[in-house]
């Protein structure tokens, strides 16, 4: 990163720590045992550690990191939630995004070195769709709480980007964002308020440009998208195809 990316990326840092250290101690103890109800549901039992997850991978990035994307999952499940992790797409889901990077060198990207990692919202449960459980038996507290998150992360996300972008030297890298997991962002999706401010967040930025959509990892759905994809659209290099696709599934959500 240029001195002034490192600067806009620590800022970034900081504000998002601070934030998930905030709703911890405020909602910590109204957030648990939903989520814990949750989880009996259809769930293995493991510990419940962490209610909100700031990604502490954050913390590991430098003013010498290459950062050439941004990354957003959904929410922390029952692994990135531990104390021993609290770092996002750690579990199986980040296990694939991770392979791919490494089966595809034509994207230059580490995963884990080259990527900026966040959600859309910090609020922990084991399963995406357990957050449903807690919109209906929270309350307007927390219902409020999930709301929030996702406004405060998308308009946050989007400000990190343009910044990042902007802030690019003439021959340094400009970060593409990947938004996964579009399945929830239309419809009736749990992350509508996300995609929404998102969109508003970016303005008339031309980081826009270089946002793109995908299906999630998990479960392979990313590549098994991107092979039909490419099965249906001979001559397309996987850059090119990925791209392509991502602006696809764009125009799909945001129009």
């Amino acid at each position: 990163m240029t001195p002034s990316q490192f600067q806009i990326f620590s800022a970034f840092r900081d504000d998002f720590r601070t934030y998930c250290d905030s709703l911890n101690q405020k909602y910590g103890a109204l957030l648990s045992p939903l989520q814990i109800a949750a989880r009996l549901k259809n769930t293995p039992e493991y510990p419940l550690e962490t209610p909100v997850v700031y990604n502490t991978a954050l913390d590991e990035l430098t003013e010498q990191s290459e950062i050439r994307l941004i990354v957003i999952g959904d929410n922390p499940g029952k692994d990135e939630q531990r104390s021993s992790n609290r770092k996002y797409l750690v579990g199986q889901s980040g296990k694939i995004a991770a392979g791919f990077f490494a089966k595809n060198p034509e994207f230059q990207t580490d995963f884990r070195k080259n990527a900026i990692i966040l959600n859309k919202t910090p609020i922990h449960t084991a399963k995406t769709n357990h957050l449903k459980y807690l919109l209906k038996n929270g309350g307007k507290i927390i219902q409020k709480i999930i709301s929030e998150s996702q406004i405060y992360m998308a308009e946050k996300t989007a400000r990190l980007h343009s910044d990042l972008c902007e802030a690019a030297g003439q021959d340094e890298i400009t970060p593409e964002l990947w938004l996964v997991g579009y399945a929830e962002l239309k419809g009736k999706g749990l992350f509508l308020e996300y995609r929404d401010e998102l969109k508003k967040s970016y303005g008339e930025s031309q980081s826009w440009e270089k946002v793109f959509v995908f299906q999630h990892f998990s479960m392979n759905r990313f590549s098994i998208d991107l092979k039909d994809f490419m099965k249906n659209h001979a001559g397309f290099g996987i850059l090119a195809a990925v791209h392509e696709l991502g602006h696809l599934h764009k125009r799909e959500i945001f129009g």
